[in-house]
């Protein structure tokens, strides 16, 4: 297993399927890290759809993402579920933040947030505009996670 990357770690592309509850239609596509250079963004690692903690966590980060995108960050929801799952937990929670698939939990294991029994641990990672780690908070069992208020409050320590 990896190591979590440490503050100011530059941190690696990657590439992963993943989709958008845009109005009605949920837009599929392959999301890259690259793609988002020149602004920050939030990654939330999660164990898994339509579970308690995780619906409640990113239906917190749906419902505080206005905030969120005023900092100028995207949010993007990880977790090992496919595009199908992904659609479902979207459309019956009315999630607006992209939902990326890491079946082979590839890019889990990079950030070292892989777990025996739970798959991978819960996790968020914010990532400045430059591609570096400005912050993170990794749960041992998983069952809390930060506020989207507490993730605004950290995009807004970034330089503009």
């Amino acid at each position: 297993m990896s190591h979590t990357p440490k503050i100011g770690d530059t941190i690696g592309d990657f590439r992963l399927p993943g989709g958008h509850l845009d109005g009605e239609t949920f837009q599929r596509r392959e999301y890259t890290l690259r793609e988002q250079r020149g602004k920050p963004l939030v990654l939330a690692f999660y164990p898994g759809d339509d579970t308690p903690v995780c619906t409640a966590q990113l239906c917190s980060y749906s419902d505080g993402l206005a905030d969120l995108q005023s900092t100028g960050a995207t949010v993007w929801g990880i977790s090992p579920q496919g595009l199908d799952s992904h659609e479902r937990f979207a459309r019956n929670r009315s999630l607006r933040m992209p939902l990326l698939s890491d079946q082979g939990r590839t890019v889990a294991k990079a950030f070292g947030i892989t777990a025996p029994l739970i798959g991978l641990r819960r996790a968020v990672f914010i990532i400045t505009a430059t591609g570096r780690l400005h912050w993170k908070r990794v749960t041992a069992l998983g069952a809390t996670y930060p506020p989207a208020t507490t993730l605004t409050a950290q995009l807004a320590e970034l330089p503009a």
